[in-house]
């Protein structure tokens, strides 16, 4: 008789497991599951509306990566992280200003020394703060003159070397007849 009562029959095997998925608790954790699987969902899509609304300028382009984000869920925002501008449209327009102010400011062409970096103009021969020497003077008429002008264009006097020597010197100085080899030490 104690054999019988061991003895269980398939039916009473996953009696069990049928017990718990009929039970309340079961439908207590489907329910909850299937919320926070549509929550985080829901999250995905809100997340890639916002960040296409900060990457992307034009309102329709904005709602079809909006609507990739819904329609195949967790695919969706996955594929548009592939396909997303690289750069937040603030970004993209402070680097505009950014370029714009630089050349702003080269096409000002404020004139500085190249020691101390103070203001200096065009016609100083000297930097008043570090008493650089930033120019030649004309022998003649004492204008300022640039460093490639051969000739003054105030008073049409030769400019003076500045001491560096010529190339027409300097190859001629170190230039020297090259030697014939002998016929018999090929």
């Amino acid at each position: 008789m104690i054999i019988a009562a061991t003895t269980t029959t398939n039916d009473d095997l996953f009696g069990g497991v049928n017990d718990f998925f009929d039970s309340g608790a079961w439908m207590v954790i489907r329910n909850l599951s299937i919320f926070f699987v549509v929550v985080f969902w829901l999250a995905t899509a809100y997340w890639v509306y916002k960040d296409a609304r900060r990457r992307i300028e034009d309102p329709w382009l904005v709602a079809m990566a909006t609507l990739l984000g819904l329609i195949p869920p967790f695919v969706g925002p996955i594929i548009y992280l592939f396909f997303r501008p690289p750069e937040y449209i603030e970004d993209v327009r402070e680097r505009e200003l950014e370029i714009k102010a630089m050349e702003d400011r080269l096409s000002t062409r404020d004139l500085q020394c190249p020691v101390c970096r103070a203001q200096v103009e065009a016609s100083f021969l000297v930097c008043p703060v570090c008493t650089t020497k930033l120019k030649q003077a004309c022998a003649k008429c004492a204008s300022p003159l640039e460093a490639l002008w051969q000739i003054c264009p105030y008073c049409t006097t030769p400019v003076a070397s500045t001491g560096l020597p010529e190339i027409d010197d300097t190859i001629a100085d170190s230039w020297t007849t090259p030697r014939r080899r002998a016929a018999g030490s090929e």
